[in-house]
């Protein structure tokens, strides 16, 4: 584990959060569908990525409150994107499913936001696709740390 109090270490964590901040909102800005938060995309991906989940367990992987997550899956079932179907174990709880018209949703939201990154990537150099090529896993395992 780095050591924060190393100047290069320290300053490499500031630009890393500079540059993830503000890339971040660029692709933010790549919506398809204006009318859903941040936050209700990210449900419809998490579902997206694994599969069926309890509202509760929603919550955990989103890192909201269980009543905040509960009022996102009424919000995201009213605008036909996930069902609420019988947990099949525990007859107390739902499952959250997302529905085709939520996939096809996701799809074209990947579609742009690659195009989008394809297009700022296109002046890159072989030894900057390189880094970036190593880069992107170190980036996914903190994403979803």
């Amino acid at each position: 584990m780095s050591d924060l109090s190393h100047g290069d270490d320290a300053a490499a964590v500031n630009s890393l959060r500079s540059a993830v901040m503000r890339l971040s909102r660029r692709l933010k800005h790549q919506r398809v569908d204006e009318s859903l938060s941040p936050t209700e995309m990210s449900v419809l991906g998490t579902l997206a990525r694994c599969g069926t989940a309890t509202p509760g367990e929603l919550a955990r992987k989103e890192h909201v409150q269980p009543p905040s997550m509960t009022r996102i899956v009424a919000l995201l079932e009213a605008k036909g994107l996930v069902r609420l179907e019988p947990h099949p174990e525990d007859r107390r709880q739902k499952v959250v499913t997302q529905t085709e018209q939520a996939e096809a949703m996701l799809e074209e939201s990947r579609r742009k936001r690659n195009a989008f990154l394809a297009t700022l990537t296109a002046g890159l150099d072989e030894d900057e696709w390189a880094k970036l090529r190593a880069a992107a896993p170190v980036l996914e395992k903190l994403a979803h740390l």
